[in-house]
């Protein structure tokens, strides 16, 4: 059954992290609504090889019109989390336990969300303090799932396992 996946993104994104894992939800009929602060306009990697337009302006959605969140790494998250609309979009996903995916840096939005006390991750080596400060259970390991409901991973290297452990989510 095709879900709706919300993705936070704004420019500087770690390419890749965004590329593959959309690519893959996408050949599995997963549709994806890329959101920032203005429809049409356009994103890019931090690494130059990947530029994405936007689908949707932040105040134009709402979390009950989608099925699961996608938070790519990169300095994107970091951008996002100083802004309380997007703190409040992935904080709503955590607490109707929705399915949730962040690689890399992604879930230091869900750390200014106050949403990951007493949760399984993982993420980037250069937020593992950041994440036990937030009152997880850090693992350093490819991909962690917590429950039903959140998927995290460390890097690039671990996409295929981020992408695999996700589509299980949403299926």
């Amino acid at each position: 059954m095709s879900k709706k996946i919300a993705v936070l993104l704004t420019d500087s994104f770690e390419d890749v992290e965004y590329t593959a894992p959309a690519k893959d939800f996408k050949e599995a009929g997963h549709s994806l609504t890329v959101i920032e602060e203005v429809k049409g306009k356009t994103v890019s990697g931090k690494q130059g090889e990947a530029r994405v337009e936007i689908d949707a302006g932040i105040d134009d959605v709402k979390p009950d019109q989608f099925d699961a969140l996608f938070i790519p790494g990169g300095f994107s998250p970091d951008i996002l989390r100083a802004d309380p609309r997007y703190v409040q979009f992935a904080k709503s996903f955590m607490d109707d336990k929705k399915p949730v995916f962040a690689i890399c840096h992604g879930p230091q939005l869900l750390i200014t969300a106050e949403a990951l006390e007493e949760r399984d991750v993982t993420g980037f080596k250069s937020i593992h303090v950041d994440l036990k400060n937030a009152g997880a259970t850090l693992h350093d390991k490819e991909v962690v799932v917590c429950g039903n409901q959140l998927v995290t991973s460390r890097n690039p290297d671990d996409i295929p396992a981020f992408t695999r452990e996700s589509l299980k989510l949403l299926n």
